[in-house]
């Protein structure tokens, strides 16, 4: 089977990204054949695609380029259209797998594909088919608002607090509606019950849904790790939604329970100039063998997030390593922590309950058996069963 996988970014950015850097790893071990449709970017793997990716666009900077490139191109830019076609034209895909493609490559490619009778499939990595502004959050609070009036993030701003940039994302709500996506879309993959119950709020068909959770590649994490067990660690991007400054606050009153902290993002230079607490080693990026050592010998992950998570990668890679997981209870997360059995959760926020969570965790993490936390997790999110899922719903739409 050929096979188009398109996706914004091409380098381990995020959750997105992992997956669809990890779902072309899949699909070529299964023997398809596979392409890749991504922006330009310094950071990109290597791709024999890349002749087709189009320019890099950073709607972060503040320029004439930037302004007119945020006016077009979540609603179709000809650059993307074209390099689309022409790889499509070249590639012949027998059906295209979407990720994260709003706003820097657009549902553009969506309607191409439709036009030309090519099957759609898009794994959902966000809100933004039901909220503008991705989060569902607004003003660091959860916000469902946009689920019934996407109006909604023009009154509140929700755009940077930006009334031009809101405008454009309500205006790329409304052209780029859930009826016009789901007509030219054959399925979508939400990877959790919660993600689907809010397109379900805001009017999605249930029937072109279909909940997978994400998975892991088990081949590198079955090994056994003699733990350290003297820290706790956050891993994931250094924004305020994910609850970093909260967990900071936390681990000032527990200084003798040391935290690292692995990512990169907008606090990083805050975390590292700002942060003089003894107990806090920043360890800025890390990947692969290494940060699979640093979660195996870790007491547990904490995923302290304040925003609807979706379901988080670095919950079912913690969990696969045998290492329990301390969530908020927003979003995706409550779906793979057990209570007790692999992990507990706290009040989303709760500074008081984070930390009482955090001292019970530390004290009893003996009592959850990380074999058995190993064993359910790479049972329940291993490749193999997640392609053939994903296998039985193309040929569901293909044949």
């Amino acid at each position: 089977m050929k096979i188009l996988l398109a996706n914004k970014f091409y380098y381990p950015r995020g959750g997105d990204c992992v997956y669809t850097i990890s779902l072309e790893k899949l699909l070529k071990e299964k023997g398809h054949d596979v392409a890749v449709f991504s922006m330009e970017h310094p950071s990109n793997l290597p791709s024999s695609y890349s002749e087709y990716f189009p320019s890099h666009i950073d709607f972060n900077k503040r320029s004439i380029k930037s302004l007119i490139s945020l006016l077009v191109r979540p609603f179709g830019a000809s650059e993307v259209r074209e390099s689309f076609t022409r790889l499509i034209n070249d590639f012949q895909p027998d059906l295209v797998h979407l990720n994260n493609i709003h706003s820097q490559l657009s549902p553009i490619l969506a309607l191409i594909c439709y036009r030309k009778r090519i099957p759609v499939f898009w794994t959902l990595h966000d809100y933004k088919l039901v909220c503008p502004a991705y989060l569902l959050l607004n003003k660091g609070q959860p916000c469902e608002s946009c689920l019934k009036n996407r109006w909604s993030v023009i009154t509140k701003r929700c755009i940077k607090n930006s009334l031009s940039a809101s405008l454009v994302a309500y205006w790329e709500a409304r052209i780029w509606n859930l009826t016009k996506l789901f007509k030219v879309t054959d399925f979508f993959i939400a990877p959790s019950n919660f993600l689907k119950s809010k397109m379900l709020i805001a009017g999605a068909n249930p029937e072109k849904i279909a909940v997978m959770h994400n998975f892991v590649d088990i081949s590198h994490n079955n090994k056994k790790v003699q733990a350290d067990k003297d820290y706790y660690c956050y891993i994931g991007r250094l924004n305020i939604e994910k609850g970093l400054k909260t967990l900071l606050n936390v681990a000032s009153k527990l200084p003798d329970y040391k935290l690292k902290v692995i990512g990169t993002g907008p606090l990083e230079e805050e975390l590292i100039s700002g942060n003089r607490l003894s107990n806090v080693e920043y360890l800025g990026f890390r990947t692969g063998e290494e940060l699979n050592s640093i979660i195996s010998n870790s007491r547990f992950v904490i995923v302290p997030s304040e925003v609807y998570e979706n379901n988080p990668l670095i919950i079912i890679e913690a969990l696969s390593l045998g290492v329990p997981v301390l969530g908020s209870n927003l979003g995706g997360i409550s779906e793979l922590i057990k209570p007790y059995v692999n992990g507990l959760l706290f009040e989303a926020g709760n500074q008081m309950d984070m930390c009482d969570k955090i001292v019970y965790m530390w004290h009893n993490e003996g009592s959850l058996n990380r074999e058995s936390i190993a064993e359910a997790a790479r049972r329940a999110y291993n490749s193999d069963s997640y392609y053939t899922r994903l296998i039985q719903l193309y040929n569901g739409v293909i044949i």
